[in-house]
């Protein structure tokens, strides 16, 4: 099958994605083969081709935002039958037993696994993944506009949870790439005004279309107090202009899985008065589960570009540029 697979990570001036014929993958107990339909173009695949995260697999096949159909099925595997179209995630896989995983927060779970970083993601014409990890995918959403749902979308919606955002109250986005745009449309249809700070002037055109209440640069104060605030730049000096944008009690969310150094903080001026500085770590499955069914409720619409398999790497650079108005997919096969 043809494949990229991250040959040596570093910047992508220095072609660390190959594009590569590998044998197809064989599902392993309770996993089903999926061929992949589409796959959405992540900027944490971008942290793994450039090295920003540390190596978990050697040559790892990236893509996390998988639609395919199940062709295959390894032993014991009998949730999906043949030719579903199922959903792969970032969350592969995880221990089940720890604290974390039996009090609800699997995410947390130390000997967790992840598509496309320890085991081979999208960026292919098949993979697999565990049964009981694949979701199934909303009948509304084709195969293109459900891929971005299932990163950007889910990690978007424990982030606008993570950000305690208070009823009717007022929203600020740092970043306005595939998952913003996703939790903005959610914001707004829950009543939320939405401000949008970001680099990009494409992007904060396209903030204004979707409703957002304003839209201007990152490092600027946002027009009105902010009760809380997500930032999905991997940008920590951000976190600053933040943290001096929120109302009294408000609360900061970093969305992302990396981020660059935060600066000093200032604790008048960044910190007092209740503010609230948090992360956020993956999902859980049943942040996915619920993001999906609010999703077919409410007709999110990702804005999504196509590109072909063999420009994932050329999709990766218009994602690292901020080229990409809403969210990348990747085209590699039509339903059969």
């Amino acid at each position: 099958m043809r494949a990229w697979q991250v040959g040596t990570p570093g910047p992508l001036e220095s072609g660390p994605l190959e594009f590569i014929e590998k044998p197809m993958p064989v599902p392993g107990p309770g996993e089903v083969l999926v061929r992949v339909l589409t796959c959405g173009v992540c900027r944490t695949d971008l942290h793994v081709a450039e090295g920003d995260l540390p190596v978990h697999r050697q040559h790892v096949t990236p893509g996390h935002e998988i639609v395919g159909q199940v062709v295959g099925a390894g032993p014991g595997a009998e949730r999906f039958v043949l030719g579903e179209r199922v959903g792969i995630p970032w969350l592969r896989r995880t221990c089940g037993v720890c604290r974390h995983c039996r009090s609800g927060r699997e995410n947390l779970c130390r000997r967790s696994q992840y598509t496309g970083w320890d085991a081979d993601g999208g960026y292919a014409e098949y993979t697999t993944a565990p049964e009981g990890f694949a979701y199934r995918l909303p009948e509304g959403f084709d195969d293109a506009t459900a891929a971005p749902l299932l990163c950007a979308g889910i990690i978007g919606y424990r982030a606008l949870r993570r950000a305690n955002v208070p009823p009717g109250g007022v929203l600020g986005l740092y970043g306005f790439g595939g998952s913003a745009h996703l939790t903005a449309q959610v914001a707004l249809a829950q009543g939320i005004e939405v401000h949008v700070l970001t680099r990009g002037e494409q992007a904060r055109g396209f903030a204004l279309q979707l409703g957002c209440a304003s839209a201007g640069d990152a490092r600027e104060m946002p027009p009105v107090a902010l009760d809380s605030a997500i930032i999905f730049a991997p940008a920590g000096d951000i976190v600053p202009y933040a943290l001096a944008a929120l109302a009294y009690g408000g609360t900061l969310a970093c969305a992302g899985i990396h981020m660059s150094d935060i600066p000093v903080l200032d604790y008048q001026q960044h910190v007092f008065h209740e503010k609230t500085l948090t992360s956020v770590e993956s999902n859980t499955r049943r942040d996915g589960e619920e993001f999906l069914t609010l999703a077919a409720r409410l007709g999110l619409h990702p804005t999504t570009h196509e590109y072909p398999l063999e420009q994932a790497d050329r999709a990766l650079g218009y994602l690292a540029r901020g080229d990409i108005e809403g969210a990348g997919v990747l085209r590699v096969a039509d339903p059969a």
